[in-house]
This record gives C-alpha cells, structure tokens and sequence, in this order.
C-alpha cells in the first residue's frame, strides 16, 4: 500500500506513516521497505 493509503485506513496523516515506517526501518536495520520486511519475517514478527 502507498503511505497515503495506509494513512486513510488509520486515520493518521501521511507523514506520521512515513515518521513509523522509517524509525521502524533503522530499528530492523533495514535501507528500505523490502529489506524491512525480510528482516522482520527473519525475526519472527510477521
């Protein structure tokens, strides 16, 4: 999904979904969106 549909299924502005997604990123030590989920299921968090 795009930042700005995420954002209308929340009920959050755009922004505040791209501020989460990049803390969420560094957190996974991920450089982008792929890597983060790759990290993630790695983790077990998905």
């Amino acid at each position: 999904m795009t930042d700005e549909g995420i954002a209308r299924r929340l009920g959050i502005s755009a922004r505040t979904v791209q501020r989460r997604v990049s803390a969420l990123m560094g957190g996974l030590g991920a450089s982008n969106r792929f890597q983060a989920g790759v990290q993630a299921n790695r983790r077990g968090l998905l």
